[in-house]
């Protein structure tokens, strides 16, 4: 038994009691901090933007501070309080909110709100971040443009408290989970780094050629001399429109083109002499974008802005796909910082891109170069989506196991079905903090009840595989539908009420089981036995219908709730019970009366081992 189940049967045995906001709190807005207010040395101040920018969960110091004399106008948060930004242009950010850990009190400015509790502040904060409290958030939220909650409507909102040891060893948890989700992403990020940092080594290594000749017959010349430029078209982007109006900005930090956020323009005569096609290079020449270059990929309609230059190149002297490549050299960009002016606004105009020099070897070594650096390209692409993806995949996990384990703790239930990548881990989870945790058959088992076929005994053609119905083998035929280890349950039939014999029975090998039986399929031996054990061991009157002839349909089926310990305590109920079992069926000859009290006796440890106390709800 966990220490967490232990606290729950101690501490609150009968469930978790809900209590409003308002019952367990004061809930303040913060004060009318102004700009001016702030100072570099004072008392320290949670401004409101820091909370979605600056802090984490959890926050011990500031980094805006305010005078003395301002401070003592001001609302204050007291260690171990709750900072919550009640107002966003994003729905989903409003009631963002950290934990003031801080050892001395913290001044708050506006736009949030500042709760002030009797409970644990990493428990409730932790809460705040749950889709549990966001699904009651959003019916609080007001305004279009700027969302907002009131402190006092925050006041309405439900949660479960449990008692604090409880909510103290549920923070334990989270905690070391929420650290090794850290540790991963830290890990990923440098993995990412290093990777990119390769990439560039051989990048650089592939473009860089000795002037005085080398490995082949390699030309340096000024783009000038192998290209013509041209400035781009000048229109005001729209949201809509039926051609792309590529700007500077549209240019992503490796030269491709940003795939959100893109403006549009209507196609008239003028801007068509601006129209692009694949395989077109563009170079931003102005602000904090020149320099960077972008190879057009695909043949959507696109027109290009009037701070970009398209650079048409001599094909027949360089093929632009290396000459991107080469714009994305430490070569070039030595280059374009000696060329570029340093104004107050930056600008890298067609004369000074007609200065930079190009190494052009012979058209099949650029060829293989590029693809070279395409399949280079790829890995870091599909790194910097796979290891990014992988970080969000871990956090988006540590916040589904966050929700999951503080629902279970109060209700008892999993919030998770099988088709969820998770559903797994979170039942190891919940055995691991609980000792069990109840499941349906459709989270541990796949349902193979599309693949039975009855077939009639008139038509049935004797063999030597075992033809199974309801209540075991009623026929042998000559062919197979299934091949393994499977469990059956009845699907119909009178014992279904009488259970003279078991409705829960395994099978293996080859075998064909008609439609009165469903067929399912486990992992494990000791998690298809267990579930044999159990469901021979419990009332299923309630989950059975009709009349004369009694059904326990699939939908019934998987609405039992099975309480599953982990898989070493599913071992072990499995290994008492199946010695008692042998045992039982080794005294079957001449001891009627000894197998009577063993059946007794195995019943009552079945019946023992397989009792747990369902949670409240």
């Amino acid at each position: 038994m966990s220490r967490l189940e232990e606290l729950i049967q101690e501490l609150c045995p009968d469930g978790v009691e809900y209590k409003k906001l308002g019952e367990i709190a004061t809930i303040s807005r913060g004060g009318n901090l102004q700009k001016k207010d702030f100072c570099s040395d004072g008392i320290p101040c949670i401004h409101y933007g820091q909370i979605y920018t600056r802090y984490g969960l959890f926050a011990d110091k500031t980094f805006t501070f305010i005078s003395q004399d301002c401070a003592k106008k001001q609302k204050m948060a007291y260690p171990h309080d709750i900072v919550m930004a009640v107002t966003s242009e994003n729905i989903e950010d409003v009631c963002k909110c950290v934990a003031w850990l801080g050892d001395e009190a913290v001044a708050v400015s506006g736009h949030t709100a500042i709760i002030h509790h009797s409970q644990n502040a990493k428990y409730l904060t932790y809460y705040f971040h749950t889709e549990m409290f966001a699904v009651q958030k959003r019916k609080l939220v007001h305004g279009t443009k700027v969302m907002e909650v009131t402190p006092d409507t925050l006041k309405a909102v439900t949660i479960p408290v449990p008692p604090l040891e409880v909510q103290s060893e549920i923070v334990r948890i989270l905690d070391n989970f929420m650290e090794f989700t850290a540790e991963l992403t830290t890990k990923l990020t440098e993995e990412l780094a290093a990777r990119k940092q390769q990439y560039e080594y051989y990048r650089d290594k592939l473009l860089t050629f000795d002037v005085r000749g080398g490995v082949c017959d390699c030309q340096w010349r000024t783009l000038s001399e192998i290209a013509t430029f041209t400035y781009g078209y000048t229109a005001k982007a729209q949201d809509a429109g039926d051609t792309r109006f590529i700007r500077i900005t549209d240019i992503t930090e490796d030269g491709g083109l940003c795939p959100v956020n893109g403006k549009f323009i209507d196609l008239t005569d003028e801007s068509t002499k601006y129209l692009l096609y694949k395989g077109d290079i563009l170079l931003a020449r102005t602000g904090a974008t020149y320099g960077k270059t972008l190879y057009v990929s695909n043949d959507e309609p696109a027109v290009y802005s009037s701070f970009l230059i398209k650079i048409d190149l001599d094909n027949s002297l360089i093929l632009n796909r290396y000459y991107w490549y080469f714009s994305k050299s430490s070569v070039y960009w030595t280059q374009i910082e000696k060329y570029v002016s340093k104004g107050r606004q930056q600008q890298f105009n067609s004369g000074a891109v007609g200065r930079v020099v190009v190494p052009i070897p012979p058209l099949p070594v650029q060829q293989r170069i590029v693809n070279v650096l395409d399949n280079l390209e790829a890995i870091c692409s599909d790194l910097k989506i796979g290891l990014p993806a992988e970080i969000e995949a871990w956090q988006k996990q540590y916040e589904f196991y966050r929700d999951a384990l503080l629902t279970f703790a109060a209700t008892g239930e999993i919030i998770a079905d099988k088709q969820t990548n998770m559903c797994n881990g979170l039942i190891r989870l919940c055995q691991y903090v609980f000792g069990y945790v109840f499941v349906t058959l459709p989270d541990i088992s796949d349902n193979c009840d599309s693949q039975r076929k009855p077939v009639t005994s008139s038509s049935r053609i004797a063999g030597e595989y075992p033809y199974y119905g309801a209540s075991g083998i009623v026929d042998y035929v000559n062919d197979y539908l299934f091949n393994g280890e499977f469990l059956l349950v009845s699907e119909d039939g009178a014992n279904l009420l009488a259970r003279s014999t078991p409705i829960a029975f395994s099978i293996s090998g080859k075998n064909w089981v008609n439609n009165h039986a469903h067929v399912l399929k486990f992992e494990s031996y000791a998690t298809r036995r267990y579930v044999e054990f159990y469901l021979n061991s419990i009332d299923l009157s309630r989950f059975i219908s009709g009349g004369a002839q009694p059904k326990l349909n699939q939908q019934n089926l998987n609405r039992i709730r099975i309480p599953l310990p982990s898989q070493a305590g599913q071992e072990r109920i499995v290994s008492i019970l199946d010695r008692f079992d042998t045992l039982c069926n080794d005294l079957t000859s001449g001891l009627p009366a000894e197998i009577e009290a063993r059946q007794k006796q195995y019943e009552y440890y079945r019946d023992k081992l397989l009792a747990f106390s369902p949670a409240d709800g």
